[in-house]
């Protein structure tokens, strides 16, 4: 057994926080994010300069801080966000990865894609206008895609007078509706990301507010917890087989820890052939470890050759994931064409690809009620659905609450090659 490392101490106690801002338009969610960088010293002094010089051509009285995160052309002409940006920074707490997420409606697809890897969202709430529609459909979506900390901004509160019965006016009418949705933790804070209340530092505007600044609920949120560490899945990737003189009987197999924890010495099982052996090694980078977490990507040698390939799983004998060909799954549709139940498509579960069918639309969703319409006939750009998919190869999954990567697929137009469909395991 090879000397115990820190590499794996290091991923297992790594402190990174990764968010996503979301909410309609013109909430000030580019401007929140720029705020946040500013207030903090996390931006370059070239980068401001180039905010400055940017806002200055356009006419603004003060520096427009949404350029920082605002980076295409068509996106600062209009004053939005259309693609998902992602920015960097830290803190001596933690580190911070953001993504700001478009707020208008044809851009969902884009938010679903921010949002399948945060741990908290952001929900930017206009004081002005309260909750509308989509807040409710960002939230949402939040919630689909099991994120388990939200924090709603209720923005703007300078242009309603740091009003305390506002914001408990627009608290009420969100937990009202919240309480549809299966969300852990919400925290409000009230703020003005234009002029820096409650967003790194405590507002004096607000003195009826006694809860922390953005940035300290940022750098203190628990999210640990929320990692699978129990159940043991690696996709493999790929067989690692160098046949150099230093390394000629080597055997590995490479891929991404999805959940739990592998040590050197575990029993594990190969899926779908089920052979059984023992890891006898771990590489991370060409170096041993002892052990190996979730997102680790390593190479695993067993004691044992047997017949694994790219595809494969590899689990614990005793907890094993789902297999079959049917599979039950909340659809997101951002294709432009619609879906049609009964057309082929092209599907990717972590490393392994299959054709399918969607067999079967149960139900479409009604995002501004969550109602279910059961008279769906298809699902256009946006929309999401119920569906059972049919698929030529038994895939090994989880439910998405438990596991979001074997829990998650996409699907793929076999015609154009693009991304049409990202779907939520359920069961």
């Amino acid at each position: 057994m090879p000397e115990p490392t820190f590499e794996s101490e290091a991923y297992l106690n790594m402190d990174l926080l990764r968010f996503l801002t979301c909410g309609s338009v013109d909430d000030g969610k580019s401007t929140l994010i720029g705020r946040l960088l500013y207030d903090s010293k996390s931006i370059f002094e070239d980068q401001l300069e180039a905010a400055e010089i940017a806002s200055l051509n356009r006419g603004d009285v003060r520096v427009n801080l949404a350029l920082l995160t605002d980076g295409l052309r068509a996106e600062r002409e209009q004053g939005i966000t259309i693609d998902v940006a992602y920015r960097y920074f830290a803190t001596p707490k933690r580190k911070f990865i953001i993504a700001d997420c478009p707020g208008h409606v044809q851009y969902t697809r884009n938010m679903v894609t921010g949002a399948s890897t945060a741990n908290l969202a952001l929900i930017l709430i206009d004081a002005r206008n309260g909750v509308i529609e989509q807040s409710r459909r960002h939230s949402f979506i939040a919630s689909l895609l099991n994120i388990r900390h939200v924090v709603v901004c209720i923005n703007k509160m300078d242009l309603v007078d740091w009003s305390e019965q506002r914001f408990e006016q627009i608290r009420a009418d969100y937990h009202e509706f919240a309480a549809k949705l299966q969300v852990q933790d919400i925290t409000f804070i009230p703020m003005s990301a234009l002029l820096g209340d409650n967003v790194v530092n405590r507002s004096e505007n607000m003195p009826w507010y006694q809860g922390p600044a953005l940035m300290h609920h940022l750098e203190h949120v628990h999210i640990a917890s929320d990692r699978d560490l129990i159940d043991c899945r690696f996709p493999v990737q790929w067989v690692v087989r160098p046949q150099s003189d230093e390394h000629h009987d080597y055997r590995g197999y490479a891929g991404q820890i999805a959940s739990g924890v592998f040590r050197v010495g575990d029993e594990i099982v190969a899926l779908p052939s089920g052979f059984t052996s023992k890891v006898k090694s771990i590489d991370l980078g060409g170096k041993p470890v002892d052990r190996a977490v979730p997102p680790m990507s390593v190479s695993i040698r067993l004691e044992d050759d047997i017949d694994i390939s790219r595809g494969d799983m590899i689990c614990r004998p005793n907890n094993r994931p789902s297999t079959g060909q049917d599979i039950d799954a909340m659809l997101v549709w951002m294709g432009e064409e619609p879906m049609q139940p009964g057309k082929k498509y092209a599907l990717k579960h972590t490393t392994k690809t299959a054709r399918c069918m969607i067999s079967d639309l149960r139900y479409r969703l009604n995002i501004q009620t969550l109602h279910r319409e059961t008279d769906a006939d298809g699902l256009a750009l946006n929309e999401i659905g119920r569906v059972n998919i049919r698929t030529t190869a038994p895939l090994f999954f989880d439910e998405y609450k438990q596991c979001r990567a074997t829990g998650s697929l996409i699907v793929v137009d076999e015609q154009t090659n693009r991304t049409v469909g990202a779907a939520m395991i359920l069961g």
